[in-house]
């Protein structure tokens, strides 16, 4: 029965982490940007979002956030949250989820522990700007 199942593969949608002035913080401030580079509107777009690793030897997980989109238009971008300069020694996991169609979509994207940096930046489509992206 599980030969039966068709998981189809999640194609041109991925994440970008831009780092932007913030006058809140009066300091530059990495974004995680939802980026749909597809010919295809993704419907009732979920993102579970959530930063996991170790710190000086002692494990450290954060809490559970959850964003709802009605449709993220083909060939456009979303800006999803804001990640914490503290955060970025952790794993940072974001749990996609979305429709084409009648089709359900997930996919799981993983910035690595020290990932996000201006050193591994590379300019992001839609966007035009320098971002560190997942695929």
């Amino acid at each position: 029965m599980k030969k039966d199942i068709i998981i189809p593969e999640v194609e041109n949608v991925f994440l970008a982490a831009v780092q932007e002035w913030s006058d809140d913080f009066m300091e530059k401030v990495w974004y995680a940007y939802l980026v749909n580079d597809s010919d295809f509107n993704l419907d009732s777009v979920m993102v579970v979002s959530k930063a996991f690793g170790t710190i000086e030897g002692e494990m450290k997980k954060t809490s559970i956030l959850r964003h709802a989109f009605v449709e993220v238009p083909a060939v456009s971008v979303v800006k999803i949250e804001m990640i914490e300069k503290s955060l970025l020694v952790l794993n940072n996991e974001f749990m996609v989820t979305f429709f084409i169609g009648n089709t359900l979509y997930d996919k799981k994207f993983i910035f690595k522990s020290n990932l996000i940096s201006e050193n591994n930046t590379e300019e992001v489509p839609i966007l035009f700007v320098e971002g560190v992206m997942v695929k």
